[in-house]
């Protein structure tokens, strides 16, 4: 099964620089930094389950920009209703990628419950107009990721966990993050 850090840099490296990304908070966070460190990204320190949220706030305020959300199943799972809130506000250039790896890596690899939900459905039944499964993800799969301000769409990508010791923190204070972020939205 693919790593999580290698969906990460299939999908970075696909995006246009001035491509929104928002990144839930840990792991998550800490690849894309490693990976491709932008002004136009932003790492959600500290708020799990929030990033869903967020993106829907800024997708809706920058109907020209692409939107690309790189969420956990935990995360998602943790603020689940976003998904019905986001479905119904339905923006367009919003792109939501489920990192799925059965756990809470980021805290200790505590199981998570996204084995028994239907994330898909949920997003379906919630107005998201493109939702697809990968429980095998493969590299070719990557052209059926469409980044693009036409339809509110969900991809969700089942992923391995992996040693994850050596990425470095994010290293930007929050002021830096929400001001070099603000200058590629306003």
């Amino acid at each position: 099964m693919i790593t999580r850090n290698e969906v990460i840099k299939l999908i970075m490296n696909k995006l246009k620089d001035e491509d929104l990304v928002i990144s839930t908070t840990g792991m998550i966070s800490r690849e894309i930094f490693s990976c491709k460190d932008k002004n136009s990204n932003f790492y959600m320190i500290g708020s799990m389950g929030l990033a869903n949220s967020f993106a829907t706030g800024v997708a809706i305020s920058n109907p020209k920009k692409n939107v690309v959300i790189f969420d956990g199943d935990g995360s998602l799972l943790m603020n689940l209703g976003s998904v019905t809130c986001t479905g119904y506000y339905a923006p367009k250039n919003l792109t939501h990628i489920i990192l799925d790896n059965y756990s809470y890596q980021s805290t200790g690899d505590q199981p998570s419950i996204s084995k028994s939900i239907d994330i898909c459905g949920i997003a379906t039944a919630s107005g998201y107009q493109m939702v697809k499964d990968f429980p095998e993800f493969k590299e070719e799969d990557l052209d059926v990721i469409n980044i693009s301000t036409n339809s509110l769409s969900m991809y969700r990508i089942h992923v391995s966990t992996e040693d994850t010791h050596n990425i470095p923190r994010v290293s930007h204070l929050p002021h830096e993050i929400t001001n070099n972020f603000k200058s590629k939205i306003l």
